[in-house]
């Protein structure tokens, strides 16, 4: 199998401190089913154990060009892969 295309590899950080999605970003994941009305993700193939490591990583976004949560990068339509730390990313532009 080939290397997938992507124009970035985006370190993934991390951070003890409990980070907020933005309200658009919560907005969408509602509208698709990625969250209940609760306000509790709901990704497929996501164990609540990853899904609690993921809420306290964050990337800086080559796209949107600011930090955001991993979540957030995760549902995104750039998102191509997670390896060893890093993010593959598209780097396509963003509607």
């Amino acid at each position: 199998m080939g290397e997938l295309e992507h124009k970035f590899e985006v370190k993934i950080d991390t951070t003890e401190n409990k980070q907020k999605l933005p309200d658009n970003v919560k907005a969408e994941l509602k509208e698709t089913g990625m969250m209940d009305e609760k306000g509790k993700l709901k990704l497929k193939g996501v164990s609540p154990k990853m899904l609690k490591k993921m809420k306290q990583e964050f990337v800086q976004c080559p796209v949107l060009k600011e930090e955001i949560q991993f979540v957030q990068c995760f549902i995104c339509p750039n998102f191509q892969s997670r390896v060893m730390g890093k993010v593959l990313c598209k780097g396509d532009p963003l509607k």
